[in-house]
């Protein structure tokens, strides 16, 4: 029963490890990746003399920072709120509609946010705005100060509901004793929720915080590129190291360059995550992975 799931591993995981080496070479097609030229760390120097290398590093760390901490409380307090619900029906019809977006894939959504951001006929321009006495329509596309937001704002519009499934997984693992318990000794259900329900969920909440710090290198590609419309005046706020190496390859077609891109990213993020094991061993041993 393993197998699929193994050779599904091994094919999308591990074996394009091998491709490593191609970081290390200036790619020739005519000679192939073997009998291309080594240039040793020339492609990584692409990320790190380029002009754009803070923007894009600042924009991949902060926004990822902002989606581990807010994102993970708010799927908790979802998971919570399932967990209250008693109702299997309107669990049920709850947990669909919380879930449904995750499925969206990411170019219906750039439709639905230029449905609603569209400077001639988008729904903010024509509806929202005026309610508030702003009549002249705001070009959505070409003013980067409100994509932290906008951006923000779609991730967790995507993602928190599914996540909180997980977290809802985690609840029904608890043993209805400690709350019954609890109650007995006179405790309010947020007292219940604050000193049972989350020190019970902390190692998966831990879990899911590490891997998502292994990845704070990476981008949603889609989010930050179709999203935007990969609109040129937007890349100070929207453009991460994912979306300007992609522009890049398409722009040079140099394979070597989002290779070392891809390496940087994933060392990098092996690193952090060793690092914050290690952290979370010094905190509690019981709550780190290894």
């Amino acid at each position: 029963m393993m197998i699929p799931g193994l050779l599904y591993l091994l094919i999308n995981n591990y074996l394009p490890m091998f491709g490593i080496f191609i970081a290390f070479k200036n790619v020739n097609f005519a000679k192939g990746f073997f009998k291309s030229e080594w240039v040793g760390f020339d492609n990584f120097e692409y990320l790190f003399k380029t002009s754009d290398a803070y923007i894009i590093t600042r924009n991949t760390i902060l926004y990822n920072l902002v989606f581990i901490v807010i994102g993970t409380i708010l799927a908790i307090a979802c998971a919570i709120l399932l967990n209250e619900i008693k109702n299997k029906v309107l669990l049920r019809t709850y947990q669909a509609i919380i879930t449904m977006p995750h499925l969206i894939s990411m170019v219906i959504v750039s439709y639905l946010v230029f449905a609603f951001l569209s400077a001639e006929n988008g729904f903010m321009n024509r509806t929202i705005l005026p309610l508030f006495g702003i009549e002249e329509g705001i070009s959505w596309y070409t003013e980067p100060k409100y994509w932290p937001f906008i951006l923000t704002l779609v991730y967790f519009w995507k993602s928190v509901g599914y996540s909180s499934i997980v977290f809802f997984a985690a609840l029904l693992g608890i043993d209805e004793e400690y709350y019954e318990a609890a109650k007995i000794d006179g405790a309010s259900r947020w007292k219940q929720i604050l000193h049972i329900t989350i020190p019970l969920m902390m190692p998966v909440i831990i879990m899911l915080t590490l891997l998502a710090v292994g990845r704070i290198f990476y981008s949603d590609f889609g989010l930050f590129y179709q999203v935007p419309l990969n609109s040129g005046p937007l890349f100070e706020t929207t453009s991460t190291i994912d979306t300007y190496v992609f522009r890049g390859l398409i722009g040079s077609g140099d394979i070597g360059m989002s290779t070392a891109a891809g390496v940087y990213q994933s060392i990098v993020g092996f690193i952090l995550v060793l690092l914050a094991n290690y952290l979370v061993r010094r905190y509690n041993k019981d709550h780190a992975l290894f």
